[in-house]
């Protein structure tokens, strides 16, 4: 239950970003945080985890399969998803655990998929988006779109509205990451082909894009499917480790296991409590979407970021 006491010491935190985004977050608030899902909550519901096969997504897929749902994995190398597999039932033996390839930053492989996924499961109760890329240098897609806007925003765009019909009555959560803080919305040079390029900048920048995409599709899907982003702190995942080793060796021993990094996923996909859509979340929590009241994106900047999503797959939602 959260107090006037413990609300202060909540935003304390957060604005300190040490004490709420390492180890040290969840074991603090857990006292005060939303309760649990209710056991085998999900059972016989279907959940697709993008970016599953390890870390938060694997993560994710375990707790959501202990709590009874059937968990589809998707990633881009079937020997790591069949890895993750078995990880999975190791731990789990009694789950039910599907997996699929698909690179999510390539437009044609995600309709490919989508097109079959609909087909096999008709009723989808979640859609966490949690794949990822750090790239060390600018490199593209498929279809020619630079790398990280491919895997954060166009192919989860694309995925989330040709899944929509599925997810009548459902969930999506979109894992995006604290780094949106650093970065406003860009939208003079979405693709990054201007100045030096730099993956931890472009992944800020593709990670501030996901925190508005998510609200517009709110909008857009309102009172059809429920639908949220949230980080997960600083947690200690292959993203961290091999992308940022000079930070995971300053912050390692502070760092979330991914079980924590991955609790609020879980509990959005999972729980009964009344939680609206378009929300920002850490922590079981509601967070604004900007650190402090500047560098907020304005409507005009908004809509040319939503025609050029809507252009570069062909999807409107409408």
């Amino acid at each position: 239950m959260v107090t006037s006491l413990s609300g202060a010491l909540d935003w304390a935190m957060d604005k300190s970003l040490v004490l709420g985004y390492t180890r040290l977050g969840p074991r603090l608030r857990r006292s005060w945080w939303p309760a649990d899902p209710r056991p085998a909550c999900l059972a016989g519901r279907h959940v697709l985890v993008t970016g599953a096969s390890g870390g938060l997504g694997l993560a994710t897929a375990e707790q959501l399969a202990a709590l009874g749902a059937t968990v589809h994995l998707l990633g881009r190398k079937a020997s790591r998803l069949e890895k993750a597999r078995a990880d999975l039932l190791a731990a789990e033996p009694s789950a039910r655990v599907e997996v699929a390839e698909c690179d999510l930053s390539d437009l044609d492989a995600v309709r490919e998929f989508c097109a079959d996924f609909s087909a096999r499961v008709p009723h989808l109760h979640a859609l966490v988006h949690n794949a990822g890329v750090l790239p060390p240098e600018r490199s593209t897609s498929a279809q020619g779109h630079e790398l990280t806007l491919a895997t954060h925003v166009l192919g989860p765009h694309l995925m989330t509205a040709l899944l929509a019909d599925s997810l009548e009555g459902g969930r999506v959560v979109v894992v995006s990451s604290g780094g949106a803080y650093g970065q406003k919305l860009v939208v003079d040079d979405i693709e990054y082909t201007e100045g030096d390029y730099s993956g931890v900048t472009a992944y800020a920048r593709t990670k501030r894009m996901q925190l508005v995409i998510t609200e517009q599709w709110a909008e857009r899907l309102r009172g059809r499917v429920s639908v949220h982003s949230m980080h997960p702190g600083w947690a200690n995942t292959p993203g961290v480790t091999d992308s940022l080793p000079g930070f995971d060796k300053v912050m390692g021993p502070l760092l979330r296991t991914p079980a924590e990094g991955a609790d609020t996923v879980s509990w959005l996909v999972a729980t009964d409590d009344p939680i609206g859509t378009g929300g920002f979340w850490h922590d079981r929590r509601r967070r604004p979407t900007h650190y402090a009241p500047v560098r907020i994106e304005t409507p005009p900047e908004r809509q040319r970021f939503w025609e050029f999503v809507t252009d570069a797959t062909g999807e409107t939602f409408a």
